[in-house]
């Protein structure tokens, strides 16, 4: 019987799937109070309706399982007999059972051939009252569920382990020796791997959602017959103001398509007190788990993605990290060792760090680890830094493991970790400190499908850069051009703010220039400053182009080996634009190497006193002003063209919002006489207009500016109080007198200034 062509098969399977979730959970509760009515009620609803549906269903196997255990559990909320921790391990070796006859329909369309009848009769013997209490380490928690409890969501590549050996479990009562039927088909963690792939294709969404979706399809409908009823009477005057709401409702389409996907990270979570109990018995460690962000909402493919990277760590941490009770108490610790999981989400990003309490990481192990190994030499070991040390784990084959074991040992496992984090545009960090213990930091996109990226041009051909990898632009122009480029140990790099920040020429990296054929002068420079990882570097480009929300596009599978590209995306005209791996090329182009990263230490300036961020800009009377970067969220540039007007204000479409405009000149008053400058919003000469967004409201509020010259990172010394209204005071910057704006006064005098001509 192939349930998953039956929609009630499949419905099984997927809430049978969520309740072995949820009996975990409540029989950790249960195991550790010892007696909770409410938990025990939960487990037994749980049990009680996958039994009833593996009836109906003609599973027998499913069906006699869940039965003993549910009179077990029956007993137990009777309130006859109490948890004791053998009875919770038979009770988790039965969920486990259970998970692995649902993988089994699913993958060879059978509940298996593994024999469960010892693990019937030992439940029924335990309901018997006939099992007596065993020592704990004799009980299936203490040995079976371990690799079990990896296979809630690691898949056997994350961690290679060899295969678990059947635990047994022996009695007085004369019940045969109960195998763990989790682990017997199986290597480690291959159980709920198998019953992933079905049930997680689907994904509950909430009603109000669904109708706000098809709502909005009806939108688009419209829009569309709006817009083709116009190309075939070629009535060129609606035509704008139906492209624009196809432009409103495919944005709000969009942001809620991706509503729809996000989950809260506690999906993956709620999986990992069962992990820390099984690895906390498995290894005689006492352990605690602590969460704090589990609503922290990430696309689905996100989620997939990092799940097994996150198990691998948080078992890392139990069996490198934390000591033996013994070994902390003689340290002056508690003897309970403490694995904390954090997710947040800033700039775009969400970020999930996974400390412990333990031992921390010694660089000089590390070193002698990897001396012995040959990964590096003796001469290069006494060259490297501390932190260099530490990321030497990420190597594949490296491990500093005495013996290896189920849980780790191989030398496999951290390098996956990092190269599945840097797939999907993520970064992870490792801060350790001896004696005290070590916290990974990784950072990843909120979503994979839909991003904000930089459009640029080199060799003719158009290159998208992820906006998460995006500091700032910089465009060097004449003269300047010839000088604004330096060389250290034949490297070059760019002088930005008294850093020097290496430099990578696109053009010369994807070789994309004929043999032989000269390129004329650079009249001007085109410098996109990026991140990778911790490393910031230069991109010269040919021309920075536009800022676009892409939908990325996986590469075919001849092109997956090319470390500088990410995807490829297909522009408004049709044609594709390939997507930079910032990373893959910073590695490619060697720019974190040690001998650029020495290079820019040495020659770096360092700046004395209080550090300010400021955004410098020219008025135009020449003068240049000054605004806090903090309060800035974006810096864009507009074609006059889209400027327009409602209600008394000038706006912009912007992101699938409406974007109000002030200008800078007019809301601020004349230093002379007091008044504000009367002017047309914008010069009728020019062609676009440059806007710095403003980050401290709940809606964006865009504040013209007449030009954006530069950031500015140093001490600030206010020389003059406050002047005119809007001003916070006066300081000499980069040689030159500079006004401090505040821009929430800006923003108050722009708003009084339209109020009043409203009224007036």
């Amino acid at each position: 019987m192939n349930l998953l062509e039956d929609e009630v098969g499949r419905m099984f399977l997927i809430e049978s799937s969520e309740n072995l979730d949820l009996f975990d959970q409540d029989l950790l509760v249960l195991e550790k109070s010892g007696d909770s009515p409410e938990a025990v009620t939960r487990v037994f609803r749980a049990i009680h309706t996958i039994k009833g549906g593996a009836s109906f269903l003609g599973l027998g196997k499913i069906e006699s399982l869940a039965h003993a255990g549910e009179n077990l559990l029956g007993r137990l909320r009777d309130g006859q007999m109490s948890c004791t921790r053998e009875v919770a391990g038979a009770l988790f070796a039965m969920g486990d059972a259970l998970r692995e006859c649902l993988a089994n329909l699913q993958t060879i369309a059978s509940e298996g051939e593994t024999d469960t009848s010892a693990l019937v009769a030992t439940l029924k013997a335990l309901e018997a009252g006939a099992a007596g209490a065993q020592d704990a380490s004799a009980t299936p928690a203490a040995t079976a569920p371990v690799a079990n409890s990896a296979a809630v969501s690691e898949p056997a590549s994350a961690v290679v382990s060899e295969p678990s050996p059947p635990p047994t479990v022996s009695h007085p009562a004369p019940a045969p020796e109960m195998p763990a039927p989790a682990v017997v088909r199986a290597t480690e963690g291959n159980v709920a791997a198998a019953v992933a792939p079905n049930i997680e294709t689907t994904i509950r969404i909430d009603v109000e959602v669904l109708d706000k979706l098809l709502n909005l399809i009806g939108e688009l409908v419209l829009a569309r017959n709006q817009i083709l009823q116009c190309t075939m009477t070629e009535d060129l005057v609606t035509l704008p103001a139906a492209s624009q709401r196809l432009n409103l409702v495919t944005s709000e389409l969009q942001q809620h398509t991706m509503k729809a996907r996000m989950q809260p990270i506690d999906t993956i979570w709620s999986k990992y007190p069962r992990v820390i109990r099984d690895l906390s018995q498995r290894t005689g460690k006492q352990i605690r788990l602590e969460v704090a962000g589990a609503e922290t909402e990430l696309d689905r493919t996100i989620i997939e993605a990092i799940k097994d990277p996150l198990m691998h760590l948080i078992r890392n941490s139990a069996d490198h990290g934390l000591e033996l009770p013994d070994t902390r108490v003689e340290k002056g610790k508690v003897a309970q060792g403490c694995i904390s999981l954090r997710a947040f989400h800033q700039g775009g990003q969400v970020n999930i760090e996974i400390s412990d309490d333990g031992r921390g990481i010694d660089p000089e192990r590390i070193k002698a680890t990897a001396i012995q190994r040959g990964f590096i030499t003796p001469d290069q070991a006494s060259r490297i830094s501390d932190r260099d040390a530490v990321n030497l784990i990420f190597l594949p084959g490296f491990s500093t493991a005495e013996k290896v074991t189920n849980i780790s040992g191989r030398g496999v496992g951290m390098d996956v970790v990092k190269t599945n984090i840097e797939r999907i545009g993520g970064a992870i960090d490792i801060r350790s400190k001896l004696g005290t213990g070590t916290t990974f930091s990784i950072k990843i996109p909120l979503t994979l499908a839909i991003i904000p990226a930089l459009i640029t041009s080199c060799a003719g051909d158009r290159y998208a850069i992820p906006q998460v990898n995006l500091q700032e632009l910089v465009r060097i122009e004449g003269a300047k051009c010839k000088t604004a480029v330096e060389y250290v140990y034949g490297a070059p790099v760019y002088r930005l703010r008294g850093k020097l920040l290496p430099l990578i020429y696109l053009r010369k990296e994807l070789a994309l220039d004929e043999p032989g054929v000269v390129l004329p002068e650079a009249t001007s420079l085109e410098i996109v400053i990026v991140q990778a990882g911790d490393h910031p570097f230069g991109l010269v480009v040919d021309s920075v182009l536009d800022t676009e929300e892409i939908v990325v596009k996986p590469l075919g599978n001849y092109l997956k080996g090319l470390s500088s590209f990410a995807g490829a995306t297909i522009m408004g005209d049709g044609k594709v634009a390939l997507i930079l791996d910032v990373l893959g090329l910073a590695q490619r182009a060697r720019v974190l190497s040690d001998v650029r990263d020495r290079a820019a230490q040495a020659a770096a300036a360092v700046s004395k006193g209080s550090q300010t961020s400021l955004l410098l800009l020219a008025a135009p009377d020449g003068g240049q002003l000054a605004v806090p970067l903090s309060t800035v969220a974006r810096l864009e540039e507009f074609p006059v063209d889209r400027i327009e007007r409602s209600g008394g204000t000038e706006c912009i479409q912007y992101r699938g919002d409406i974007l109000p405009l002030i200008k800078l000149s007019a809301a601020l008053p004349e230093r002379r006489t007091g008044a504000r400058a009367v002017s047309a919003f914008v010069d009728p000469n020019i062609k676009s207009i440059s806007v710095v967004v403003y980050s401290g409201l709940e809606h964006p509020i865009g504040i013209v500016v007449h030009e954006i010259i530069d950031i500015y990172d140093g001490p600030v010394e206010v020389r003059r109080g406050k002047g005119r209204e809007g001003s916070v005071g006066t300081a000499i910057i980069q040689e030159r007198i500079t006004e401090l704006l505040s821009l929430d006064e800006v923003i108050r005098l722009g708003q009084a200034q339209r109020h009043a001509a409203e009224e007036a």
